[in-house]
């Protein structure tokens, strides 16, 4: 399997999220809500979530080995340095 696109939407905002990205892989399947955050050792991506009837956030789709999560993030990382700046006012989503 290739990832054939990736779009990245920047977001502007106090919080650590820093934007959105969304893969297509080979042109047939895609995985939106990939969340860019700014950490303290530098950016990194957090995988689609959805909070569990206990509170836990629970990743919806994720890379089982951690060389996919390694290359994944490079490539979305990549994209999201490449990608215009955020629009003025466009706030950080809930």
């Amino acid at each position: 399997m290739q990832i054939t696109d990736i779009r990245v939407r920047k977001i502007q905002g106090d919080g650590k999220m820093r934007g959105m990205a969304s893969i297509t892989i080979d042109d047939e399947f895609v995985v939106h809500d990939i969340k860019i955050i700014e950490g303290e050792k530098g950016f990194f991506i957090a995988m689609p979530s959805r909070r569990s009837k206990e509170g836990e956030f629970r990743d919806v789709a994720h890379p089982i080995k951690s060389e996919t999560r390694t290359q994944l993030q490079n490539m979305i990382l990549k994209a999201y340095e490449e990608a215009p700046d955020a629009a003025p006012g466009e706030a950080e989503e809930a």
